[in-house]
């Protein structure tokens, strides 16, 4: 008898479901970003703790753009400054564009 696992993935409509796949990029809730695995941002954010309460993970990157997730800074360098350059004039919301801070409580650096 062979056992399968599950993993919890998100969707483009950002709920959760089960796939027997695991998720090719990872994410964090609270700020919207996705990245890859490897990413070291991320990585040491997990290592201090905190972090991973709010990951997630995606099939793949339109799942996660879909879901109205943005790109990393750090692991994604050229897909986040397209993304940035998408953005409107003018300031914007922490989260969106929070470039210097990283994560909210986090203490990652995205940029």
């Amino acid at each position: 008898m062979s056992i399968v696992k599950n993993y919890t993935l998100t969707g483009p409509d950002g709920r959760p479901y089960a796939s027997p796949f695991k998720g090719a990029w990872g994410g964090h809730r609270g700020g919207k970003i996705y990245g890859r695995l490897d990413c070291p941002s991320a990585l040491r954010a997990i290592a201090r703790g905190g972090y991973a309460k709010n990951r997630l993970f995606f099939s793949d990157e339109a799942t996660a753009l879909a879901a109205g997730y943005r790109p990393c800074g750090a692991c994604c360098k050229d897909r986040h400054q397209a993304w940035k350059n998408q953005l409107p004039p003018g300031p914007q919301p922490m989260g969106l564009h929070n470039l210097d801070g990283g994560l909210p409580g986090s203490g990652a650096l995205m940029a």
